[in-house]
């Protein structure tokens, strides 16, 4: 039971990484550091938008409209770390 506590915790870091880079990608598109006309930086891009749009989507649906601040991803990650606290505190009760 550990070792499925374990996995769950690897996936969620790992979605955490993803959108850490998401977030970080976002700003260097916002100040104009990379360019989406480089076909690698708008497949890196796009890849990272349909990776975590299922996460976003119903955050955006729930979430009052802040038009030119998206808060989607700041919940997504208080979440995450929500979930984690909650695995690691009752791992050890399995």
């Amino acid at each position: 039971m550990t070792s499925i506590f374990q996995i769950m915790l690897l996936i969620l870091d790992v979605v955490w990484f993803i959108m850490i880079l998401h977030i970080i990608m976002s700003w260097l598109l916002s100040f104009e550091v990379l360019n989406r006309r480089q076909p690698i930086v708008d497949q890196i891009w796009i890849g990272l938008n349909r990776l975590l749009e299922p996460i976003y989507g119903p955050i955006r649906r729930i979430m009052p409209d802040t038009r030119p601040l998206d808060l989607a991803p700041l919940v997504a990650l208080i979440a995450i770390y929500a979930l984690r606290i909650i695995i690691r505190n009752n791992m050890y009760a399995f």
